[in-house]
């Protein structure tokens, strides 16, 4: 009868930097006050979420954190469980391992739940790569579609970055993808031939970071810059 009247505990959204830089050099202190507050877990990766929790907060002991992993492994039967804390009363934090957690990124599934569970979501203020580069582009912030990744077989791929090029020109929409690090180069010489010369691309790597690089030009343009985008995070837009 007691646990009924029991109030439960919030379900926050943490998001986390987007390199290796200082966390409070672009993270607000709210997400050092939670994280402080908080023992109870739900991350992509449990090494790296302990290393971003001890950065933010030293004297944390990590021996008490409860860690729940969420990734591609993860059974879906299993999610639920997640958040039994929540229902017995104690907060719980969904760490992103880059930017804002269920924004192309694990979570999502959890934060349905929360809401069918009645149990409050907080999503908290932090770096976004997807937002932060459409500021910085100068294409439309009031009409903007994400992609998430291209199909891996060229000839799809082809097709797909004409039909968003397309897309951008007929609903005056600037379109948003990324790739896996590693592809970024190829992308990139995909983009140029795939891509009419007077299309405007915006490529923008290491958001935040010392070697942070946004540029927007017109595809001719780009066919003549060198670039080396291996390994390093980015994200493309294009408008027609």
């Amino acid at each position: 009868m007691e646990s009924n009247n029991i109030q439960k505990g919030k379900l926050y959204l943490i998001p986390t930097t987007l390199g290796e830089n200082e966390p409070l050099e672009v993270l607000p202190i709210s997400i050092k006050r939670v994280i402080e507050a908080v023992d109870h877990y739900i991350v992509e990766n449990e090494k790296s979420a302990r290393r971003f929790i001890k950065k933010i907060s030293p004297r944390k002991s990590q021996p008490g954190l409860h860690i729940e992993v969420l990734n591609k492994y993860t059974e879906a039967e299993s999610i639920p469980s997640f958040l039994t804390p929540c229902e017995e009363g104690l907060n719980v934090g969904i760490l992103s391992e880059a930017g804002c957690p269920g924004i192309a990124d694990p979570g999502a599934d959890v934060v349905r739940i929360a809401h069918q569970k009645n149990i409050q979501v907080v999503p908290l203020v932090g770096p976004s790569s997807i937002l932060l580069a459409l500021m910085a582009s100068g294409f439309n912030g009031q009409n903007f579609a994400f992609n998430g990744y291209l199909p891996i077989d060229a000839s799809e791929r082809k097709k797909a970055i004409k039909s968003l090029e397309r897309k951008s020109i007929d609903l005056r929409q600037s379109q948003i993808f990324i790739e896996t690090p590693y592809r970024n180069d190829k992308l990139f010489k995909e983009l140029t031939k795939t891509l009419a010369d007077h299309t405007q691309l915006c490529i923008a790597c290491d958001i935040t970071l010392p070697t942070e690089f946004i540029r927007t030009q017109s595809v001719s343009e780009w066919q003549k810059t060198s670039m080396d985008l291996n390994k390093r995070p980015a994200i493309f837009i294009i408008q027609g």
